[in-house]
């Protein structure tokens, strides 16, 4: 076996002459050696810091004895879901279970549990019964304290304390791995290990002076108006104390005596950190036993990418990443991308194209403000919502030239064109009065491929309100100026524009008020995607609880599978198969003007 990946099985560790594990990473995800999968970035991380790390990928949940493969580790158990909550991996937001995992050797479906995590924790603690057992990845993260579980419908407990793991690291978990990991090698108990930033712990009291207590889990979990308040306050507290520059301690009760502590947040890794942690040696490749499987789908979209930075400030109601990631936005150096560039075009499979340069948002390349700067950012208000922050530095010169050297200072003929596919932000670009008409025109001649995806969302001022986003018309402006600047390179490129149906705050009103503006664009979309409640996120809480929890007054919220059909059929006024219920939604609306054979019509009457 190849020493380019780390040990699956007891031969593979025979290969590099080890006879224990330090650590065992139970992963639901395949083994995919490359820094976009949680397994290869956190055991890359510790075989760094000199620790022997083993993998068990997708073992089989049913039988306790897949958890012995590689026998009983020095240090302690790692445990992820994988890249994605294993229920989102497994069912739509229709519930209906998916036919496929792009994290799994061909696709296929069904390889891990319905909630990973415990059904994980639960193996090992069958057969080692007093290992440390540390958890994390983005199951675990967003489910640290008690929250709304979409698909049982209830307030679930702290994922902590349903598994009986010994820490939950949160967030992106460098630090506080590294860190647990040298405290268990000096030989300090698990139980011990109570003060880690970016972690939580079971713990037996609330906490010394200075830590914030949260609402109880019994006091959040009900559905009768006190507790759903409570919820929605559960979840500002959380989101307040996400700074990792000013952030106290959280502690959380539940069933009486058992309380969750959360640990302030990790520091945000720096620029040079970043550079180091993308140019451990991962083999970027999916591991070898699954080629006959045909692979691991995942791996194509970012086989051949760049990650330019982490953390994102936009502040999106329905996103989790200021819950785990951070608001604060650090790059990597232009030197260690073109580093990165020059080794793709070695490996296997290159064709000259790197496919993408961006992290959760592309033109978010480094801090916003001199707080993030020093890996922080306010508490108390977005850097982009309801309007700009005086402290906000719009800048896409950085960018620009890590984009520009890609092109232009790469092995000579090696790199033919590189994308950009992560989100753009035009109401950011909108701000920047320096370089934005530059980057936009860089974006168009070099950086897209025919058709630019970008996410306007909605087009109602109260939907976009509610879910954090800018100023209703500025995907109107951004579209002009696109347009503008193709045809002014003589290109002929598109923008594919991404909406959510029957998000917190839209009425059918507001959809059919988004129908008539897809009708005046003369674009339908082929997918639409219905909002889906997933842990972690300011959107969610306002579907469980009928509340925006910023002001705690009452939202709209349209949470009946008929209502969810009527909004989502009218993104698609004009295929066939949904006239019907077009002329439900329209008629519910009180808009059967839009009935007939009018240019404004979105379906024509029977006559």
């Amino acid at each position: 076996m190849s020493l380019d990946f780390l040990p699956l099985s007891p031969g593979d560790m025979d290969d590099r002459g080890w006879e224990v594990c330090d650590f065992v990473f139970v992963s639901g995800d395949a083994y995919v050696d490359h820094p976009s999968f949680a397994v290869a970035l956190v055991s890359r991380v510790l075989e760094d810091a000199g620790y022997r790390v083993g993998i068990i990928p997708q073992p089989n949940w049913k039988d306790p004895a897949a958890y012995t493969v590689l026998g009983r580790p020095r240090l302690g158990f790692l445990v992820g879901a994988g890249n994605m909550d294993s229920m989102v991996a497994h069912y739509t937001a229709a519930k209906k279970p998916r036919s496929e995992d792009a994290y799994s050797p061909g696709g296929t479906a069904g390889l891990r549990p319905d909630r990973a995590t415990l059904k994980y924790v639960a193996g090992i603690r069958s057969v080692y019964k007093d290992m440390p057992v540390i958890i994390g990845g983005i199951e675990a993260s967003l489910r640290r304290f008690a929250h709304y579980d979409y698909w049982s419908g209830t307030v679930r407990r702290s994922i902590l304390l349903d598994s009986k793991a010994d820490i939950l690291v949160y967030g992106m978990g460098e630090r506080a791995i590294r860190e647990i990991a040298r405290r268990l090698n000096a030989g300090e108990d698990v139980h011990a290990i109570q003060d880690v930033r970016g972690t939580c712990v079971r713990t037996v009291h609330p906490g010394a002076e200075g830590v914030i207590p949260l609402p109880d889990y019994d006091r959040v979990k009900a559905r009768d108006p006190p507790s759903l308040r409570s919820y929605g306050e559960h979840f500002m507290l959380q989101k307040q104390n996400a700074d990792p520059g000013s952030a106290r301690p959280l502690v959380e009760r539940s069933d009486g005596d058992r309380w969750v502590l959360q640990n302030p947040p990790a520091l945000p890794l720096k620029s040079a950190e970043l550079d180091a942690l993308y140019e451990l040696p991962y083999a970027r490749k999916a591991h070898p036993r699954y080629d006959a499987a045909g692979g691991i789908p995942a791996l194509q979209e970012v086989a051949f990418s760049l990650v330019s930075s982490r953390g994102c400030f936009g502040g999106c109601s329905f996103c989790a990443i200021t819950l785990h990631q951070g608001r604060a936005v650090m790059g990597r150096s232009r030197e260690s991308l073109l580093r990165e560039a020059a080794a793709l075009t070695r490996q296997p499979g290159f064709k000259g194209y790197i496919h993408d340069v961006g992290g959760p948002t592309a033109n978010f390349y480094g801090p916003a403000c001199p707080r993030q700067a020093r890996g922080s950012f306010c508490p108390d208000r977005e850097c982009l919502y309801p309007d700009r922050c005086v402290h906000l530095k719009a800048d896409h010169g950085a960018y620009l030239e890590t984009l520009n050297a890609l092109r232009n200072e790469g092995p000579p003929g090696a790199i033919k064109k590189v994308f950009i596919r992560s989100g753009i932000r035009f109401d950011y670009l909108a701000l920047d009065t320096r370089s934005g008409k530059e980057f936009l025109e860089t974006l168009c001649r070099y950086h897209v491929s025919g058709q630019l995806k970008v996410a306007p969302e909605h087009i109602s001022g109260q939907v976009l309100a509610a879910m954090g986003k800018g100023i209703p018309g500025a995907y109107e402006q951004f579209k002009q100026d696109y347009a503008e600047t193709n045809r002014r390179l003589g290109l002929k490129q598109y923008l594919i524009p991404y909406f959510i149906s029957s998000h917190p705050g839209s009425t059918l009103e507001d959809a059919v008020e988004l129908a008539q503006y897809l009708k005046r664009s003369r674009f339908i979309p082929d997918q639409v995607q219905d909002f889906y409640p997933t842990p972690g996120t300011l959107s969610t809480v306002m579907y469980h609880t009928g509340m925006d929890p910023r002001s705690l007054e009452p939202i709209y919220v349209p949470t009946g599978e008929r209502e969810k059909r009527l909004q989502r059929a009218l993104l698609q006024f004009n295929r066939p198969e949904q006239r019907s219920l077009v002329l439900e939604a329209l008629g519910q609306a009180g808009r059967k003007d839009l009935i007939g054979s009018g240019p404004a019509c979105l379906v024509r009457s029977r006559q």
